[in-house]
């Protein structure tokens, strides 16, 4: 079907097939900029102006860079890519019959569907943990937590009583995984480097940082010796380490473990788990239980000829991967990149090729010159795997600009063992 239609959103009449892509992230970016020659009409959706390098959030949560150097303009990123238009929008339902998407701005018909909505925090079904505990999956939740946690420190600071001192000075992160061990590595790094010189009436030595996990070993995902090497650093900054170990209930004040230890602390930061930001409107039977979308080994959600679904919201099964590859960047960039040579295929009535996933590589770091990194070949640890860290991660931010900052603050804070951007921009409401 050809879209002539005129449209409340404003977008142009086209007599070519047009795609239409929900999200801005890797899959959706590296899908769209595989099409700059393609013979189709391209609308981008996204509820934000902006693609965010989620793997560097931590740092904005700990001071150590700015808001604007892990995210780049979108229109700036496809600004030579005549066959783009690109829409902020909140998606609210795809209607497959109608084949359009209704969004807060009106209703947007299309010819093919990419679904690259990524992920959202899952917590699990607890309630309590949902309303109180700290999430990292966009900026402004990374700015929200640096403020709660700079917030905490100035209250600190005027607390009389003891024991409310000590759960302000008291941080909780929930989850093993490399977001969870690099946040604690963060707060490592802050409660021996920096905050003893921000906060000289307090005694750093007594702030407190957990970290939390059910699993019998952290970087349950990565190798024996990553793992290992994770610990061992963590606990160079005093972290204390429960493993086999589940979250009960948290009240915002004290946070209970299944095993009845409390642990009082107005602090918890949720890293520990995801699961598919899948939108309404598809049949209910193509989800799995973690909300992300059954897809077939073209990335075509299953039971649909025309949508498609990439990075961490799809479940592609296969043998070695049955619940779907895992939520990571180059999986996204690698099912983006496909599926724009299969759209490609399908313009032409030519054959799809099946995606293939070709693994580089697994890394995570717990601080200056502590990084653990799992190669297909070779495993680092230390400083060499920090410094492999490091160009990795400037290489995938998206923009020259961003680059360059990011490089210059690193280099700051190697040099003088400091974060500059502790700051309180916006305080972050107090809990009752």
């Amino acid at each position: 079907m050809m879209i002539p239609l005129s449209l409340s959103v404003n977008i142009p009449t086209t007599n070519k097939p047009r795609l239409v892509v929900i999200g801005g992230g890797f899959a959706g970016m590296h899908l769209i900029k595989s099409l700059k020659q393609a013979e189709l009409q391209i609308v981008l959706i996204d509820k934000n102006n902006y693609h965010t390098f989620q793997p560097l959030l931590y740092q904005v949560a700990t001071a150590g860079l700015e808001p604007d150097s892990i995210a780049f303009p979108l229109r700036k990123i496809f600004k030579h890519q005549k066959n783009l238009f690109f829409r902020m929008a909140e998606v609210i339902k795809i209607d497959p019959a109608q084949k359009t998407v209704e969004t807060s701005i009106g209703k947007i018909p299309y010819d093919y569907l990419v679904l690259a909505m990524g992920s959202k925090t899952n917590y699990l079904g607890m309630e309590d943990v949902k309303k109180y505990a700290m999430s990292m999956k966009s900026l402004t939740e990374a700015l929200d937590l640096r403020s709660l946690m700079l917030q905490n420190f100035e209250a600190a600071i005027l607390a009389t009583d003891l024991k409310e001192r000590q759960s302000l000075m008291t941080f909780v992160v929930v989850g093993g995984g490399p977001t969870g061990v690099e946040m604690a590595g963060a707060l490592g790094e802050l409660k021996n480097h920096i905050l003893p010189a921000d906060y000289p009436e307090l005694d750093l030595d007594k702030m407190q940082i957990h970290i939390i996990d059910a699993a019998q070993r952290l970087l349950p995902t990565m190798s024996q010796e990553a793992s290992k090497g994770a610990m061992n650093f963590l606990q160079k900054f005093d972290v204390n380490i429960w493993l086999n170990t589940k979250v009960a209930l948290y009240d915002g004040f004290t946070l209970t473990l299944d095993g009845g230890k409390q642990i009082p602390t107005r602090s918890v930061i949720w890293a520990a788990g995801v699961m598919g930001a899948a939108i309404a409107g598809l049949n209910p039977e193509v989800l799995d239980k973690n909300n992300r979308i059954h897809v077939d080994e073209y990335s075509r959600v299953q039971g649909y000829e025309d949508i498609f679904a990439i990075g961490d919201v799809a479940a592609m099964q296969t043998k070695d991967h049955p619940h779907g590859f895992p939520m990571l960047a180059p999986v996204a960039i690698q099912q983006g990149t496909n599926l724009a040579r299969n759209l490609q295929h399908l313009l032409n009535n030519e054959s799809l090729n099946p995606f293939h996933f070709h693994y580089l590589g697994v890394m995570a770091t717990v601080g200056r010159n502590q990084a653990v990194v799992d190669l297909p070949f070779v495993k680092f640890q230390g400083i060499l795997g920090w410094f492999i860290w490091v160009f990795v991660h400037l290489m995938t931010l998206v923009g020259f600009r961003n680059r360059v900052v990011t490089f210059v603050n690193w280099v700051f804070s190697y040099l003088s063992y400091d974060k500059g951007i502790r700051l309180i921009v916006r305080p972050f409401p107090p809990r009752t």
